[in-house]
């Protein structure tokens, strides 16, 4: 019993398995406040709360000076900012060291830093930490990468954000590479990952409002270790609900739903389907608001033919135009936890064999075995990996300014292919909780 109480207190730690006990941490971090600043009063407060608060030290940042990290590379660029490789010295505070009154820290090595534009408002930065903060400290499970702190780059002065250094780097990259390696049951529990992170972040009423690829993050996409990056655009269901400064949209267009307000589940169809087929989302056209106008009026990818239908049907009813009728998060996380079980027993224990998802797959798997035995034969190659992208087809965010769009409608077959579809599998349940779609 003695390792679960704090020898400073005598007092159970509040989180036994880290030994971390709030009462007495909260008191060193709040003795420490006058050691340290950055030079801005709400990034301030910021830290200090969340170090006052943290029940844990997962659940720590921290102000972190520049000459802290070593080797600093530029390693990446998005709509909004720019990504630093950096090794940090000293690494993220463990547990307090009462022998010599100060934090036990741990060695992390390396850390990704996030650099701001300068033209970015300061209260855009604030929101983008405040919220990446939430949802990776969320009672919920971790659905971002973790966050450490904040710096400031002392040639810009712009402040950055300390995170975990994703090895593997964003899923678009990593799926332009590896895509004709990654099997079924990979895909299947990639899918599951993501629907589990989002919904996570939706329970802390988060919405992302800019999901695609390059926004998924890894260390190790082999193992399903997935995370969800740049909250620059997120905002909490409810704050400023009468702002009317959000005319203009911020994002990736194909993946930016047509209504904008619920987009996220419109962007994880389009990210099944990129994962699916390996296919970019109209790579050949340009992405401007001829394409934004033919996407309100119903364009989506065409999904290939012999991909599973219930894989189908899950893709098309998060990017239909009828908002009601698109699934929630729980919902996806329910259904590619049911198809991740049954297609799991399968290659483990040839169980599951009459399950609908395992026959689906393994008639997709003949047929992309026998596509491949009649390339090799014809010397031509279908693969994913070798289209070519229109140099306008822009898959970083960036402002689009399309003030008159029409009001978003589906295509005129869309909605009886996905009443057909299903009533086909209307006999499934594919968990205990959903009785029917």
């Amino acid at each position: 019993m003695l390792s679960n109480i704090c020898p400073e207190c005598n007092q159970e730690y509040i989180s036994t398995l880290r030994k971390w006990c709030k009462p007495c941490n909260s008191k060193h971090f709040q003795n420490d406040f006058n050691n340290w600043t950055s030079g801005n009063d709400k990034i301030d407060k910021f830290i200090q709360d969340a170090q006052l608060n943290a029940k844990n030290d997962l659940k720590v940042i921290e102000w972190i000076p520049y000459d802290r990290f070593k080797d600093v590379k530029q390693i990446g660029k998005g709509g909004f900012g720019t990504i630093h490789y950096a090794r940090w010295i000293g690494g993220y505070i463990g547990e307090w060291d009462i022998e010599n009154q100060q934090w036990k820290r741990y060695y992390q090595g390396e850390v990704a830093l996030k650099n701001f534009d300068n033209f970015v408002n300061f209260n855009d930065v604030l929101n983008e930490m405040e919220i990446h903060f939430k949802s990776y400290s969320g009672s919920d499970g971790f659905a971002s990468i973790r966050f450490y702190g904040i710096t400031q780059d002392p040639e810009t002065h712009s402040y950055m954000m300390v995170l975990d250094y994703a090895s593997d780097g964003n899923l678009r990259e990593y799926l332009k590479i590896n895509f004709n390696n990654i099997n079924w049951i990979q895909k299947l529990h990639n899918l599951y990952r993501l629907s589990s992170r989002l919904t996570n972040i939706h329970k802390l009423d988060i919405v992302h409002q800019d999901f695609h690829p390059g926004n998924i993050l890894s260390s190790n996409f082999k193992k399903n270790i997935m995370y969800i990056s740049d909250f620059g655009l997120s905002k909490l269901i409810g704050a400023n609900p009468n702002n009317p400064e959000k005319k203009n949209i911020v994002g990736v267009l194909p993946y930016i739903a047509p209504e904008v307000l619920t987009a996220d589940v419109y962007s994880f169809g389009i990210i099944a389907y990129e994962m699916i087929t390996g296919f970019l989302p109209y790579p050949n056209i340009p992405h401007d608001e001829d394409l934004a106008i033919k996407i309100c009026n119903g364009l989506r990818p065409k999904i290939p033919f012999h991909t599973p239908k219930l894989i189908t049907r899950m893709i098309m009813r998060c990017w239909d135009a009828r908002v009601k009728h698109r699934p929630t998060f729980e919902e996806l996380w329910k259904e590619l936890d049911k198809y991740c079980e049954d297609y799991n027993g399968y290659l483990e224990k040839g169980k599951n064999k009459d399950s609908e998802i395992v026959i689906q797959i393994k008639k997709a798997e003949e047929f992309s075995a026998n596509q491949e035995s009649t390339n090799t034969t014809t010397t031509i190659t279908t693969t994913p990996l070798n289209y070519q992208t229109h140099p306008q087809a822009i898959y970083t965010s960036r402002l689009l300014n399309y003030p008159k769009l029409p009001k978003p409608k589906n295509e005129e077959n869309f909605e009886r292919e996905l009443e057909e579809l299903t009533k086909s599998f209307s006999h499934i349940n594919t968990n205990d909780d959903i009785d029917e779609f």
